[in-house]
């Protein structure tokens, strides 16, 4: 009599797939169809910017897909390759918003494609920072596992964002697309780790909590006159 090994779909799994879709559907009418159809320009590290953060995704659906079938010793193999993607995404998110800026610059949006380039900073400074905090607590599963899928939420918001181009009649995209939607990932996992677990994980309620606070901060901060001296000065430090 044999016995088959039921595989259970885990919620990070799930998202990791939700996130999957984001970035197809979100970049599909400017980047990935330009880009089939030969009618995309830009620099090399634009191409190698979206193949990190795709493999970025790619690894951690493979990653949850692991832990499922109790692979832990290949996960932990494969984590390793995680290091050199998360920082190659991280680190080539800069030259890529200096990149828009310059574009927006030529297009006449002036400080404001100034303003735009301290957001990616903030990004991938904030990516960068909680994915350091997953290495650090990779022995906690369940600490680890919520670290690494936040980090995920903060690298999709530009797929989410770019959501307005099929939705154009919605005004103030950056509030619905860029935070509402995109941020909303974070308080459906509270939802779920309050009815799976009964209580909501700190990594969830703290960190969370903070990112969804920071995004809001530069919504309602960007491109004030503050805001525009701070980006003027990283601007400068990067061109």
């Amino acid at each position: 009599m044999s016995s088959t090994r039921v595989y259970k779909v885990s919620y990070f799994f799930c998202l990791a797939v939700i996130g999957l879709l984001a970035v197809l559907i979100g970049f599909a009418k400017t980047f990935i169809g330009p880009v089939t159809r030969g009618s995309f320009s830009a620099p090399i590290v634009v191409y190698i910017h979206g193949a990190f953060a795709f493999s970025w995704i790619m690894l951690f659906i493979v990653q949850s897909s692991l832990i499922n079938l109790k692979k832990y010793r290949t996960h932990i193999l494969l984590g390793s390759f995680g290091v050199i993607i998360a920082f190659g995404t991280a680190f080539t998110m800069l030259p890529v918003g200096l990149f828009a800026a310059h574009k927006e610059l030529r297009q006449g949006l002036g400080e404001t494609a100034i303003s735009g380039f301290l957001g990616v900073c903030t990004s991938a400074l904030m990516f960068l920072s909680i994915f350091i905090a997953a290495i650090v607590h990779r022995k906690k599963s369940a600490t680890h596992k919520r670290l690494m899928l936040l980090a995920i939420i903060v690298v999709l918001w530009p797929a989410w964002f770019r959501f307005r181009h099929y939705f154009p009649s919605v005004s103030r995209p950056e509030i619905w697309f860029a935070v509402v939607l995109a941020d909303s990932l974070i308080l459906i996992s509270m939802i779920w780790d309050k009815i799976v677990n009964g209580f909501v994980h700190p990594v969830f309620k703290y960190v969370g909590t903070f990112i969804i606070l920071e995004h809001t901060f530069e919504l309602i901060f960007f491109d004030s006159t503050t805001w525009r001296v701070v980006a003027n000065f990283v601007y400068r430090v990067f061109s």
